[in-house]
């Protein structure tokens, strides 16, 4: 009986053990099964921390709007640790009459599902953030916005989950799922067999191989993200940052260092074996757009820079979602870089299906079926 519970979870993510967290909560047995010997060794601790609701898609938008309003400002208390959340806006940046017309766009699509997001001039950018370039001429402001330390959130999760009795096992590669009598019953390791009455699927980019074993294809891809981490500095400030062409992202943390994210392009280029290792013209490229919006952090030192792999989903919007097929298969995977923001509203969403409840919100845009073809 020990390998059996009432709800299995693969992938120790954010994802997953917020997910754990929720069910427990409500009296579920539960037990979570990760590939790696590390928790959160993924995506999950390796992103700019970003807690935002502006610049998303739609479909998305309500996830995210419902965990800044009811869940992000109560987490630390909730979970007993500090995530190091702050919702002091961000900051979406804009140096031509291009990057201006991108800003308006989200802008106003945001506004058009009640996101109170406003366009503001370089001037008005300034006197939120004083140490912006001048080259900067507009940006898009939503003050609602926050960010939060992706590592100690994913952590404090997996803390609570255990505190509440929730099973954690690591370095358990899980090779597929076995129905009986054509439900989901059974998860198979490399090492054992659990078996619960609920599968939640969270296990990134794994995920499609797992779900293939049960009949189910994700259009999914792989890809790398990369972050970088400065010195610490004096206490500047605590927006999230980005731009219109995504240059970087990223914000100041509790410590004072610096944590950005970004991309150099040549990602697809890098041979790295399936090991998820940093390209070494990434950070550089990076530093190079910082300095361009902030000219203060040019001789700030880059302590260390990491990589981690995400699911990129075919349509960038995330699978949430049971499987009529196979009852008692829940899918969460594809977030396709945008999971840690919405983690609390996905956990809370999934802990819900789990036990039979009507989710807090629609999750009808996050099926899996989606990209069948309609005859």
């Amino acid at each position: 009986m020990g390998n059996c519970a009432d709800v299995i979870i693969i992938g120790s993510g954010i994802i997953g053990n917020s997910t754990a967290y929720y069910l427990a909560k409500k009296g579920c047995s539960v037990i979570v099964l990760e590939k790696s010997d590390h928790i959160g060794g993924g995506g999950s601790s390796r992103n700019g921390g970003g807690v935002r609701q502006s610049g998303r898609d739609k479909r998305e938008l309500p996830l995210a709007m419902y965990g800044a309003a009811n869940l992000w400002p109560q987490l630390s208390d909730e979970l007993g640790m500090d995530v190091e959340y702050y919702q002091n806006g961000n900051l979406r940046l804009g140096k031509t009459e291009d990057h201006l017309k991108i800003l308006n766009g989200l802008t106003e699509r945001a506004n058009a599902q009640g996101l109170g997001v406003t366009m503001i001039n370089g001037n008005e950018a300034k006197d939120i953030c004083p140490y912006l370039s001048d080259e900067v001429i507009g940006a898009s402001w939503c003050p609602t916005d926050g960010h939060a330390n992706p590592m100690l959130a994913t952590l404090a999760y997996y803390r609570k989950a255990r505190q509440l009795g929730v099973r954690f096992i690591t370095g358990e590669a899980v090779t597929e799922i076995i129905k009986h009598k054509g439900k989901a019953r059974q998860v198979i390791t490399d090492s054992g067999v659990y078996e619960g009455e609920t599968i939640i699927l969270a296990a990134g980019y794994e995920s499609r191989k797992i779900a293939a074993s049960v009949g189910v294809d994700i259009p999914m891809t792989q890809a790398l993200l990369e972050v970088l981490v400065t010195e610490a500095q004096p206490p500047m400030f605590y927006q999230m940052l980005g731009t219109a062409m995504a240059d970087f992202y990223g914000h100041q943390s509790t410590h004072g260092s610096f944590v950005f994210g970004g991309s150099s392009g040549f990602e697809d280029f890098n041979k790295n074996n399936g090991t998820p290792v940093t390209n070494s013209q990434t950070a550089s490229c990076i530093c190079r757009g910082i300095m361009k919006y902030f000219p203060c952090l040019s001789d700030a030192k880059i302590v260390r820079t990491w990589a981690g792999f995400i699911d990129v989903c075919a349509d960038h919007v995330p699978v949430i979602s049971h499987v009529e097929e196979v009852p008692g298969l829940i899918l969460a995977c594809a977030f396709t870089g945008h999971g840690f923001g919405i983690s609390p509203t996905v956990g809370t969403i999934l802990s819900q299906m789990a036990t039979g409840e009507d989710p807090v919100l629609s999750i009808k845009d996050f099926r899996y079926d989606r990209f069948h073809t309609k005859i």
